[in-house]
């Protein structure tokens, strides 16, 4: 029985991995887990220069769930490569960088810069709003979605993993796109954007009024969105959203996800990911899988 899949050519030893954001870079959970048993771990934004985030209140907690305005605050790639990098070549484990940028140039600059290191993956975060399209996210075009991509894809030395926002009318014609621009892998969901007032302030509990809604809330959400991107395409997914259980992992590769990625439990259960780490290969032996791939899209009509 084997635990190991298979992105784009890179072998993690089993399916799990943290979501970007929600981990750190590692190190601020390396007390509590042992980073070497997870497939990979999937680092917070990195921008090409240091990004500063949104003003406080940015954290809101909700129904079976949390909202989010961080802004991607980060120090820049180079105290990223500096500082970061050197402790998670030490791990047992696969490296996915999330990248992150305002403009395309932003995106390659990082992409250029971490071309020489000791990265895996690059996990592209085309959430982030397109200054020079007024505002509107990298994600929210298809035509955008694959110029990004093939722009992105043109510098890489390692294989790309296009990361899909929720916030779309159809999450299949995005995901097409980016493999028509040529992304290796796509993971997905992102987080849906949400708010929360106040009503005895009678004011937006974040300060940036509207944040990224994630945990149990969106699961079903996501699970549906990953089913319907694994019809449209023939490249990998990592899928996401709300996962806090082996129950809600093994539903997400059922529905046709390679891989999984772990956010929000983080916050309250450090252990999350080896907890479903462990549930899932229970699973998998208890259904007679030789294989992780053989589960695959495994989901059938009644």
């Amino acid at each position: 029985m084997s635990l190991c899949v298979n992105l784009a050519g890179v072998e993690l030893k089993n399916p799990v991995m943290t979501a970007s954001g929600t981990f750190g870079s590692g190190a601020e959970y390396s007390e509590f887990v042992d980073l070497g048993r997870l497939g990979a771990v999937v680092t917070k934004g990195v921008a090409n220069v240091p990004w500063e985030g949104n003003p406080t209140p940015r954290i809101a907690e909700t129904a079976s769930g949390m909202l989010n305005a961080i802004g991607l605050q980060n120090p820049g790639v180079e105290v990223f490569c500096k500082r970061d990098l050197p402790m998670l070549a030490q791990q047992d484990t696969r490296v996915i960088v999330n990248v992150c940028g305002r403009t395309t140039e932003d995106y390659l600059e990082v992409v250029e810069r971490l071309a020489d290191e000791a990265v895996d993956l690059l996990e592209i975060n085309i959430s982030c709003p397109n200054v020079k399209a007024g505002g509107i996210a990298f994600g929210q075009d298809p035509k955008g979605v694959e110029r990004i991509t093939a722009r992105i894809k043109e510098k890489a030395r390692q294989p790309i993993i296009m990361k899909l926002s929720p916030n779309v009318t159809d999450i299949t014609e995005i995901a097409k796109a980016a493999e028509a621009g040529g992304a290796d892998v796509l993971s997905l969901i992102n987080t849906l954007t949400g708010m929360q007032i106040d009503v005895e302030k009678q004011c937006f509990a974040l300060a940036n009024r509207t944040g990224g809604l994630s945990g149990p809330a969106i699961k079903p959400i996501a699970v549906r969105m990953v089913y319907q991107t694994a019809q449209a395409v023939r490249i990998p997914i990592i899928g996401m959203g709300g996962i806090s259980s082996w129950e809600d992992a093994v539903e997400f590769l059922l529905a046709g996800a390679t891989a999984v990625s772990v956010g929000t439990a983080n916050f309250y259960d450090p252990g999350a990911t080896i907890k479903i780490l462990e549930g899932i290969a229970t699973y998998q032996e208890r259904h007679g899988f030789a294989s992780i791939a053989e589960m695959v899209g495994k989901v059938t009509c009644r």
